[in-house]
């Protein structure tokens, strides 16, 4: 998820803001020296392109990728096929899976946060609870530690660009389970120094929803979110370059066709508040689970 701040006479104004596997905000003005960016090779670029990600402003974390602000791919990411399923899509410009799914439901997955500040531990369950409150066939629970999905921190400032990211996550495995990962900056640049509990929930409830298969509500436009820097197209996943092979997508009964939905809990930009799942996301996570 993607946040966009600007910082005018020393007070931090929300503006939109975008979360995505790896939120990240825009901290124009900031005085703090900012991280350089690593370059990416043509190959890794066109590898991404071909898993259907833009391969604008990728940032290297390690050994691996981020990419659309919030999705991490690994190196593995890189080298597997692409998958001829369809894309889904809640109303015209609405909810987005990806090509893999949580499978063998009903199912139970556990959450552990690891060397984190109390905060983010309540607010993991927090996040958990309102998942479990839709009573889906895909529960969540916490436990101590070992968790199939663990959250753990990461301390990166704002990048050379004026972002910074707040965290990120990854998709479902093909063989059907899901992302195991969930990072979470701790740089005082991300949340401050006291972060507030309901907006470090609404952003873990946003990596939860890539981790069991949600691509960006504004995907295709992520301007709609995040103003007109932010980002344009995302990319949409196909199998080769014959545009027949593009991936469709399926209308989910009951959802609106032509609106955008500004409330949704997977749009790339968000303000900066609590925000949680409305109608539609919780049409489309009752479709999918």
């Amino acid at each position: 998820m993607k946040k966009q701040l600007l910082f005018k006479m020393g007070v931090c104004i929300a503006c939109a803001s975008s979360l995505l596997t790896a939120c990240t905000k825009n901290n124009q003005g900031a005085d703090k020296a900012a991280s350089p960016k690593t370059a990416i090779s043509a190959d890794v670029a066109q590898k991404i392109k071909n898993l259907g990600f833009s391969a604008d402003n990728v940032r290297k974390m390690g050994n691996n990728y981020i990419v659309e602000g919030d999705i991490m791919l690994t190196p593995a990411n890189l080298n597997e096929a692409n998958p001829a399923s369809p894309v889904l899509r809640v109303a015209e410009t609405e909810q987005y899976q990806t090509h893999n799914l949580v499978k063998n439901l009903p199912r139970t997955i556990t959450v552990s946060v690891s060397n984190l500040p109390t905060v983010y531990a309540t607010a993991t369950a927090n996040a958990v609870a309102r998942y479990n409150a839709l009573n889906l066939t895909l529960k969540f629970q916490v436990v101590s530690s070992g968790g199939d999905m663990v959250i753990t921190g990461f301390d990166e400032g704002v990048d050379s660009d004026g972002f910074i990211t707040l965290g990120y996550s990854g998709f479902p495995t093909a063989s059907g389970d899901a992302f195991n990962a969930i990072g979470m900056n701790t740089n005082v640049d991300a949340y401050g120094s006291n972060p507030d509990v309901g907006y470090l929930t609404s952003v873990i409830q946003h990596e939860m929803g890539h981790c069991i298969g949600m691509r960006h509500t504004d995907y295709f436009n992520r301007n709609l979110s995040c103003g007109v820097n932010g980002g344009g197209n995302e990319g949409s996943t196909y199998s080769s370059s014959d545009p027949q092979d593009y991936p469709g997508a399926v209308h989910i009964p009951g959802t609106p066709t032509k609106t955008f939905d500004a409330g949704s809990w997977m749009l790339a930009c968000s303000s900066g508040t609590d925000r949680t799942f409305n109608a539609n996301d919780k049409i489309a996570l009752n479709y999918l689970y």
